[in-house]
């Protein structure tokens, strides 16, 4: 029997673009969805921190009430995406993105998957080309290692955190992680100059709930640092959601056998 596949897709936003998709649409946010989208505030579930938590509001929804269900299905791959973000069905299509349309979104499991159990975005690279930028939201950083200014495999994750999500914030995340992870982690963002973005996955369900329970718990332990009262703007306001991302792309590769694979952003709401 053929391996099947979900896909989720994760919007705060009905649109006609998502309607016309052959997956699964859940809703986050306040806006109104019709009866096509999957709804995030019953059951178990953390719906009052979706300003916080953004997708992830649906992720753990879907994790404590809907994940049980596949749990011993080996044949089955569970994927996330996003309204403008999407997975596609093959590696050489990202080359023309002018010529991307619904049919060159992924639909069903490619062979290059075989013998993996997970899969994440490929990554982005965050060395800085505008050195006014790096300056102007880096000079902390640049203050305790001039040497950042020059030598692009210093601009870390740990220096694109702090510099577009609040210096230090990152260090102070991970103090509160479980030792089985934190120093490594900790030598992954301040060594890594790329990670994979946007805390989209598709994996064999084992994997997903092992996941899910190590960044759970993480991110409450989080909330007793940060809290939500004082987390405003686009920098910090969805800052658990920023720490996942980060951490998605450390846990995946330490504890599964993934394989990066390319998406594509689309303008949904241009073609709703």
């Amino acid at each position: 029997m053929k391996d099947k596949l979900a896909i989720y897709c994760v919007t705060d936003k009905d649109l006609k673009f998502l309607r016309e998709l052959d997956y699964n649409l859940a809703a986050v946010g306040k806006n109104k969805f019709s009866e096509k989208y999957i709804k995030c505030d019953q059951g178990d579930n953390i719906f009052y921190k979706e300003e916080y938590y953004s997708e992830l509001t649906f992720h753990y929804w879907f994790w404590k009430n809907q994940l049980k269900k596949y749990i011993d299905d080996d044949k089955i791959w569970i994927g996330v995406c996003q309204k403008r973000r999407f997975w596609l069905q093959k590696k050489n299509n990202k080359n023309d993105l002018n010529n991307i349309f619904k049919e060159d979104l992924l639909k069903y499991i490619p062979k290059e998957w075989s013998g993996h159990n997970a899969i994440i975005c490929e990554p982005i690279n965050l060395q800085v080309s505008k050195y006014s930028k790096l300056i102007k939201k880096g000079w902390r950083n640049i203050i305790n290692d001039p040497s950042i200014l020059f030598n692009k495999s210093k601009h870390s994750i740990k220096l694109h955190f702090d510099m577009f999500h609040g210096y230090g914030i990152i260090e102070k995340a991970i103090d509160v992680m479980d030792n089985k992870d934190k120093n490594e982690f900790k030598n992954f963002i301040f060594n890594s100059n790329k990670f994979n973005p946007h805390i989209m996955f598709v994996a064999k369900p084992k994997i997903i709930d092992l996941w899910f329970k190590d960044l759970f718990k993480w991110l409450v332990d989080c909330e007793k640092v940060f809290g939500f009262e004082k987390l405003k703007g686009y920098e910090t306001k969805r800052i658990y959601a920023y720490l996942a991302e980060r951490y998605l792309s450390y846990w995946f590769k330490r504890y599964s056998d993934c394989l990066e694979w390319p998406y594509i952003f689309l303008d949904t709401e241009k073609n709703s």
